[in-house]
């Protein structure tokens, strides 16, 4: 079943691969997270369908140092409130 889209218009996901996704700066930035969650994976902190995310402290995918990675539930580390513009707010303000 599919469900009706607030303005009936469905996702172009090969265009949003297209035009984003495929970029090498998104791949070398995903390589980065998939990095961060298989160094996590290997020192026990995670494990696979565990519903946890490996986030970045400091927001940045391509810092993989030890102190800057933590495990936190997908729920919290998804739900991030967003400016305008997609940036996240920051919660130290």
């Amino acid at each position: 079943m599919v469900r009706p889209v607030a303005n009936s218009t469905r996702r172009n996901y090969k265009g949003e691969y297209k035009n984003y996704q495929s970029t090498t700066e998104q791949k070398k930035r995903r390589a980065s997270r998939n990095t961060a969650r298989s160094k996590m994976l290997a020192s026990g902190k995670v494990k696979k369908g565990d519903g946890k995310d490996v986030a970045h402290r400091n927001g940045n995918p391509k810092d993989n140092r030890k102190s800057n990675l933590k495990v936190v539930p997908a729920s919290r580390n998804r739900s991030y409130a967003r400016t305008k513009n997609s940036r996240k707010v920051s919660r130290r303000a």
